[in-house]
């Protein structure tokens, strides 16, 4: 499949064009572009700029607010209850994160309730900012949407993907920073596959009848399946466990009836942060740490792979090698992006001339794609385009 590399400043300038169509404020256009090119860049393409027309729809059916902040339910110096008020998570909980930072700096540790955000996009990015700041930061996240996850040993959907991040300073290195999905691969993947036109692997994914399957389509379109949990019934425990408690304790809303088809994505996260250097000797607990990493790092790799590496680094060097060299947006989901562009009621034409991509012609979804692909693209986004434009099933309003 055909795909535009584009350079980050241009993307974020077509990005940060499209963000006005929803009223932002420049802040706002600001935080949530940065934030979701850091998914792009750190070659997590789910979390990424393909996420807005999933946020237009939820905006254009009233579950996206633009422009609002998080609201201080309770406070009590090291504990803090906030509402994101259903506004851009890139915004809510940029300030949540803030707040907790400072709290955390300030009494040594502090634990944040987070509720009724937008979805949050990559939780990693507030694990980064914690260890920025020198702190220790835990994650547990509940996804309140259309259940896609199931339970193990069940066969339909359940619950979300409900996110676990851990950041963990280390002294004279890169952090450690854990972010996963407690599924076995994250929802917005078999998105960024279905867009493809790529399988999924074996043991990911069931279809509408709870059977093994490779077809991302399930996941993305009606009649959907249901994705599985990593590493089987452990990553069921820890689902579990982010629901209960990033969910119903910390959120007040957790997952317990099929979601009605609306398309905004609301997650709670309970975050606990605090210092490690007011734990005890840091010193001591540095060199522990560098040792451990330098440990397991003299692992001799397995055929095929180069050498081991640690959760975060991955993500750092992908970064560093789309810095240089530009952020892929493969053609279908540029189609979805022109088209969400013009729902916002900005210029479709120039988004395209911000990013540098040369416009495409009707159906460019459909169209700008290699001959093998064409025709089960045009039958998946619909053999009628709406103002020149074909949109996938899951974007139509």
């Amino acid at each position: 499949m055909k795909q535009h590399t584009i350079p980050v400043e241009r993307l974020r300038a077509a990005i940060g064009e499209l963000i006005l169509g929803f009223g932002s404020a420049p802040r706002e256009v600001e935080l949530v572009a940065d934030n979701l090119l850091q998914a792009n860049l750190t070659g997590h393409d789910s979390h990424g700029v393909g996420m807005l027309p999933r946020y237009a729809n939820a905006f254009i059916e009233g579950g996206l607010r633009p422009n609002v902040h998080v609201a201080v339910r309770l406070d009590h110096a090291a504990l803090l209850a906030l509402d994101g008020q259903a506004g851009f998570g890139q915004v809510v909980g940029h300030e949540a994160m803030q707040l907790g930072i400072e709290r955390a700096q300030r009494h040594g540790s502090c634990i944040v309730a987070l509720g009724n955000a937008h979805h949050l996009c990559r939780i990693g990015s507030w694990a980064e900012m914690a260890v920025a700041a020198g702190l220790v930061s835990v994650h547990f996240v509940n996804v309140i949407a259309r259940p896609i996850v199931a339970p193990w040993g069940g066969s339909d959907a359940r619950f979300g993907t409900n996110p676990f991040t851990v950041g963990i300073p280390v002294p004279g290195r890169d952090p450690i920073i854990l972010d996963m999905a407690t599924s076995v691969v994250a929802q917005g993947k078999t998105r960024v596959a279905y867009n493809k036109g790529e399988s999924l692997m074996p043991g990911q994914l069931l279809d509408d009848r709870g059977r093994p399957t490779t077809d991302p389509r399930f996941a993305v379109v009606e009649p959907f399946g249901a994705l599985r949990t990593f590493g089987e019934h452990k990553g069921f425990g820890l689902a579990l466990v982010c629901e209960l408690l990033g969910g119903a304790l910390a959120g007040g809303l957790a997952t317990h009836a099929p979601d009605a088809g609306r398309q905004r994505v609301l997650n709670g996260m309970l975050t606990i942060l605090f210092d490690p250097a007011r734990l005890g000797d840091s010193a001591l607990s540095g060199a522990e740490m560098r040792a451990f990493l330098d440990w397991i790092r003299q692992s001799a790799p397995q055929p095929g792979i180069d050498r081991v590496r640690v959760a975060g680094e991955p993500e750092r060097e992908s970064r560093a090698r789309r810095s240089a060299e530009g952020i892929p947006v493969d053609a279908t989901t540029w189609g979805e992006l022109r088209a969400t562009a013009s729902r916002l009621g900005r210029d479709p034409a120039a988004f395209d001339r911000l990013a540098g991509v040369a416009a495409g012609g009707p159906c460019e979804a459909a169209r700008d794609v290699t001959d093998d692909r064409r025709d089960r693209i045009r039958r998946r986004t619909g053999a009628r385009c709406r103002g020149g434009r074909a949109l996938s099933p899951h974007l139509r309003a």
